[in-house]
């Protein structure tokens, strides 16, 4: 049996790397999925491959960091598919690295807005949605930095990934009698074309950092993310889940 049949999912950042990678599993593991990211074509061409592979999707492009747009989202949902059962909130970004004094707030806002306030706003609108059908998965892309590593010139990124990490503690707690399970989900370095390295010896650090000696592709993260929406893991919620290839206990 489908691991997600008969749900309705959104999934974030979906137009490359791990969101995309995301839905591609999650339609092929039966449910319906509303796609999202800033780059219609991009996100045009991933409901085509879909279809093709008989899933159903739409898409609607748009700026996480917009109220509106957070709303829109969940609205698609419901009218074409009739509801939300799981909402993947994995858009984010790095953001401009510095060192904390020579940081712009506009930086630094810009960095939490896009990795945190995000969040907040997809929570706010799909959390209603979930509570109509009386169960829910709700995950947020974290990161093992802010949570177990400091790196250098990463000071906003880092707040906003831990802030993930405490959202889904209170939402985890707050909604778990009424049927929702709340999830963050912390990954490795990934082979995305946000994450490329500069060159051959910067790569070779970035591998070098886990205990698997290599990045994970996109969808190895994307069947983590799987877990997480399945009642594969009914009984976890609250959870900051590692699938980080070890970088975060690795000293070698």
């Amino acid at each position: 049996m489908l691991a997600l049949a008969n749900k309705i999912a959104i999934v974030t950042g979906a137009s490359s790397g791990i969101g995309r990678a995301t839905a591609k599993l999650f339609a092929e593991e039966g449910a319906r999925i509303v796609v999202s990211a800033r780059r219609q074509a991009e996100l045009d061409t991933l409901v085509a491959e879909i279809s093709d592979a008989d899933g159903t999707a739409v898409a609607l492009a748009g700026d996480v960091r917009d109220e509106a747009y957070a709303k829109a989202l969940v609205d698609l949902a419901v009218e074409n598919f009739g509801g939300l059962d799981i909402a993947f909130n994995n858009a984010g970004a790095v953001g401009l690295m510095a060192p904390l004094p020579d940081m712009m707030p506009a930086t630094w806002h810009e960095t939490m807005d896009i990795n945190l306030t995000s969040a907040f706003l997809g929570a706010k609108y799909q959390i209603p949605a979930m509570l109509e059908r009386g169960v829910g998965s709700l995950i947020f892309t974290s990161s093992f930095v802010g949570y177990t590593a400091g790196m250098p010139g990463m000071a906003a990124y880092a707040a906003a990934k831990a802030g993930l990490i405490g959202l889904t503690q209170v939402l985890a707690a707050e909604y778990g009698p009424k049927g929702l399970r709340v999830n963050a989900l912390l990954p490795g370095g990934t082979d995305t074309p946000g994450a490329t390295t500069t060159t051959p010896e910067a790569r070779a650090f970035v591998e070098g950092i886990h205990a698997l000696k290599r990045m994970a592709q996109p969808e190895e993260i994307a069947r983590s993310a799987l877990y997480l929406a399945s009642d594969a893991s009914s009984f976890t919620t609250g959870t900051a889940l590692f699938a980080d290839g070890g970088v975060s206990i690795n000293r070698t």
